[in-house]
């Protein structure tokens, strides 16, 4: 009976935050368009899977995700070895992006278009390729930036300046990028920072600005995420104008 109470709590909030968006298609589809829903019975079963879907992930994601990160940076911090801190931090945020379904989907459809823009050549093999070498250079790039976002919660550098530099090397590396890669650099940015990789990447922060002395978890633990979306632009640019 307690874990059925549990899981009461997420559920009332998956459906709450569902009913906004079931409300605005109805409302265009009854009446801006006066049309029936179609496949209703259909669409009523796959909100109701998405509803108990994303309350089994956010619950997921409190009992077990979030714990796990915030132990281990704790952990890791205590250790006193910053290569191992660092080495973590770039294993997960390589690990959590490669599994990012979000990327996953975009590099194919990325694939796909450069295949018909003759951009690369009009088979399997090489759209593959293409979006396996696309996946690979946004995990690699978040990686890196959760390293460069550790770097600053260990020595405290201020976040404002290092963003800044960051968007300033996106305007420079956009105006020598080939224009047809512009578009997914820029999308890569957000689709990395999806279901997988922000609950880790954040709790790992608010873990290691816990366990340091004169951090503030609040005011240092979190902008890791800021760095997660803004190096995949400048890193996939790159690959663009390598490849």
């Amino acid at each position: 009976m307690k874990p059925l109470l549990l899981f009461a709590r997420p559920l009332l909030e998956s459906l709450r935050d569902l009913a906004p968006i079931v409300g605005v298609i109805a409302f265009f589809q009854l009446v801006v368009l006066q049309q029936p829903i179609p496949n209703l019975w259909s669409l009523l079963g796959g909100c109701l899977m998405v509803v108990i879907g994303l309350a089994l992930f956010v619950q997921g994601l409190r009992i077990g995700l979030f714990p796990i990160g915030e132990s281990m940076a704790r952990d890791f911090a205590y250790s006193g070895n910053p290569v191992w801190l660092l080495a973590f931090a770039f294993a997960l945020g390589f690990g959590t992006t490669v599994a990012e379904p979000a990327l996953i989907a975009v590099a194919a459809e990325a694939a796909e278009v450069a295949a018909n823009a003759d951009m690369i050549e009009d088979s399997e093999e090489a759209r593959e390729s293409y979006a396996y070498g696309l996946r690979m250079t946004v995990a690699i790039s978040v990686g890196v930036a959760i390293v460069v976002g550790v770097l600053r919660i260990v020595k405290g550098w201020p976040i404002q300046y290092l963003i800044i530099v960051g968007y300033l090397g996106v305007v420079v590396m956009t105006a020598f990028a080939p224009k047809e890669i512009i578009g997914i650099a820029y999308d890569s940015g957000g689709v990395t920072t999806s279901t997988i990789t922000v609950p880790l990447v954040t709790a790992l922060g608010v873990g290691l600005a816990s366990s340091i002395k004169g951090r503030n978890p609040m005011t240092d633990g979190f902008g890791l995420i800021a760095f997660a979306s803004l190096t995949p632009m400048i890193f996939v640019m790159g690959y663009g104008m390598l490849l």
